[in-house]
């Protein structure tokens, strides 16, 4: 391994790449802790609710989402504006003429994404401002106050709105330069990276938490947990794995064209399917689509509280108000984790019907000639393609419950801080095994081209 690494680097071309991305994400974990000119420090969260799902949703975002940097809002904005337009492609006819048209059409779609990117920053990055204020006013320094006033100067909330746009912005740009001067995908290599960073946290944690004894009930965490954790973790790592690679490969034969006296096609080839074709959106989708219950129950509890009399109706309803909105803000309770496997298998199977279109799929099949064997082009093809895709849909959705309940369980009945846990699986697992491989193949495309073995080769 260590040979194969030393041709990466004796590769100029390659070198320079590797380097370039290093540099540049360097620039954004400094830009990371740098806080807006107004804020004392970096605002911390109060641990609510709201906290609680800033605190999730932060891993998608590549950035913490409870502090006022000038990265405060991460890549967030850019995504939410892929995943409208993207969504958008499906049921819009417009949006899906352009992605028709190629490099000209998705050209086009790009410049819409940056212009809704950019009024999601502003709507965002001033939500975001009000909350930390409303949260703690001891984070805003208080000559920044209006005078005689709790309000923050209308001048230096434009001031903190623009920084924070230009932030993302710059973060866009940023990977946009990856993509085309360095190596790897850049918007999935600042989220990578920003779950890497959070794992040196968690591992101060986790050895704070350790004991030479066995463990108790008290949270310690001895050697036979952490023999647990190990071997749990290797499997999950594996899991991972197997199913981000995993395949249905579905046997194509093109036709045989007869030119003259040589005879072309009749060769067999394979459509692959990807079993994980959703990739982490269901978990994304399906955990913050539970953080919102929680605080409306929350809410609700407040108005049907009633002091005066606990052991009236409306105090009984405020209580239950109460229970559900703890059950599904903690993320510990048998309902939770019910309904989140719910949500997952549903937002797979939706998600999948969004980027997965047999029909279409079975038009080029046809226009290059290409058929299944035992299956008509058109309608008969396409209808088996469904039916493949249903099936391992499923296989798929299982395996991202499986893998997104693991750290639930492993803090509930192993006594784990969720900083660690979030470790052995979910969404800072998946999107790190997915990021490295795509990070793998492209350095191996470059080796391959120069006759070298690649990392993966034995």
């Amino acid at each position: 391994m260590w040979e194969k690494i030393r041709v990466v680097f004796t590769i100029p071309e390659l070198r320079q790449k590797i380097l370039l991305t290093l540099a540049l994400l360097g620039v954004y974990r400094i830009g990371y802790q740098i806080p807006l000119p107004m804020v004392r420090f970096n605002a911390a969260g109060t641990g609510n609710q709201v906290d609680d799902f800033l605190e999730r949703f932060s891993v998608f975002a590549a950035t913490d989402l409870r502090q006022l940097t000038i990265f405060g809002l991460g890549i967030m904005p850019y995504i939410s504006a892929s995943i409208v337009f993207q969504l958008l492609g499906s049921v819009w006819k417009p949006i899906e003429q352009l992605r028709k048209e190629g490099q000209t059409g998705m050209r086009k779609i790009n410049e819409y994404t940056r212009y809704l990117t950019v009024f999601l920053c502003i709507l965002q990055s001033w939500m975001f401002l009000k909350y930390v204020i409303m949260s703690n006013p001891a984070n805003i320094a208080p000559e920044f106050y209006a005078a005689g006033t709790d309000t923050l100067h209308f001048g230096w909330q434009l001031t903190a709105v623009a920084i924070m746009t230009c932030g993302t912005v710059f973060l866009m740009w940023l990977g946009e330069q990856i993509d085309e001067y360095g190596i790897g995908n850049g918007i999935s290599l600042l989220i990578m990276a920003s779950i890497l960073a959070q794992m040196p946290r968690a591992l101060i944690e986790l050895r704070q938490n350790m004991t030479t004894e066995l463990s108790g009930s008290s949270g310690e965490i001895g050697p036979d947990k952490l023999i647990v954790l190990a071997a749990l973790f290797v499997a999950v790592v594996f899991g991972v794995v197997f199913i981000t690679l995993g395949q249905r490969r579905i046997q194509t034969q093109s036709a045989k064209h007869v030119r003259g006296r040589r005879v072309y096609g009749g060769t067999k080839q394979y459509l692959p399917l990807r079993i994980n074709q959703a990739g982490v959106m269901p978990i994304i989708f399906a955990s913050s689509l539970l953080m919102i219950p929680g605080l409306l129950f929350g809410v609700m509890a407040g108005w049907f509280s009633d002091p005066e009399s606990p052991t009236s109706i409306w105090s009984r309803i405020s209580g239950f108000l109460t229970m559900l909105a703890t059950g599904l803000s903690t993320g510990q309770s048998l309902l939770y984790i019910v309904l989140y496997i719910v949500l997952i298998f549903f937002f797979c199977y939706f998600w999948t019907s969004i980027t997965f279109n047999p029909k279409e799929m079975s038009e080029n099949l046809k226009d290059h000639g290409t058929f299944i064997p035992g299956y008509r082009p058109g309608k008969r093809t396409a209808d088996y393609l469904e039916k493949v895709m249903i099936r391992i849909t499923y296989v798929g959705a299982a395996f991202l419950a499986a893998v997104a309940i693991v750290p639930i369980l492993v803090n509930i009945q192993l006594a784990i801080p969720f900083s660690v846990a979030s470790f052995y699986g979910g969404t800072s697992l998946l999107i790190a095994v997915s990021v490295a491989f795509d990070l793998i193949q492209k350095i191996d495309n470059h080796l391959l081209m120069r006759n070298y073995r690649g990392l993966l080769e034995s």
